[in-house]
Formats: structure tokens, sequence, C-alpha cells
């Protein structure tokens, strides 16, 4: 099965990191691909864009509606993601255990056959 491990966190924090810590994390998550890698569950991911080069759209009834930045205002935002293989979600939690990120969302891909 294939799982999605959702990054949320204060883009702000981030923002303000000095570039030693930046430089940290970035090892952290260089490690956490490598043991991906190793395990033979990568399959992709990325870290996004800040939240302020959004674009939102929402469909209406007659009319599509394109707005700039995230749908919401939250405390947190969604910063990036990793696209993973394991045979079930107890694995995928185990997984998604050593990413180095403060909130994680595990969600697993709804296989398509049209794709």
């Amino acid at each position: 099965m294939e799982f999605a491990l959702l990054i949320y966190g204060d883009e702000k924090l981030w923002d303000n990191a000095d570039p030693a810590a930046r430089a940290e994390m970035y090892r952290r998550h260089g490690t956490f691909m490598a043991m991906l890698q190793e395990r033979g569950a990568a399959r992709g991911g990325g870290e996004l864009a800040v939240t302020t080069t959004a674009t939102t759209l929402r469909h209406g009834e007659d009319d599509v509606s394109v707005t700039d930045g995230p749908f919401a205002e939250t405390a947190e935002q969604f910063g990036g993601f990793y696209l993973i293989e394991a045979p079930d979600l107890a694995e995928a939690i185990e997984i998604a255990k050593q990413l180095p990120a403060d909130t994680v969302e595990v969600r697993p891909i709804v296989p398509s056959p049209d794709m």
C-alpha cells in the first residue's frame, strides 16, 4: 500500500530559523530519506513553498473562484510530504515516527485502476 506522510508545522518558526538549525533539519530529512530508500519504501515527496505562494480554487455551482493563499488560516501549515510504500498502516506509522517533524498525518493513498 502507498501512504502519504503529510508534514505540518509553523512556517514562521522555519522562516526565522538560523542557518545552522535549517542545515540540521535538512540533514535529518536526508537521513530519513536514506532509511526509506534502504527499506525500498521511498516513492517520492517534496518540500512545499510557503503558504503565501499558494493559490486556492473553490468550485461553486456555476463557476470556480481563484484566490491567493491557503484555503484556511491555521496555526500549522502543510509544509511537505513523503510518499511511501508500506504493507499496512501499522508499518506506515512506525516509519512516520522516524520523520523529523512535530506533526505528521499518515494517510493511505486510494488506488485508482484508471491511473
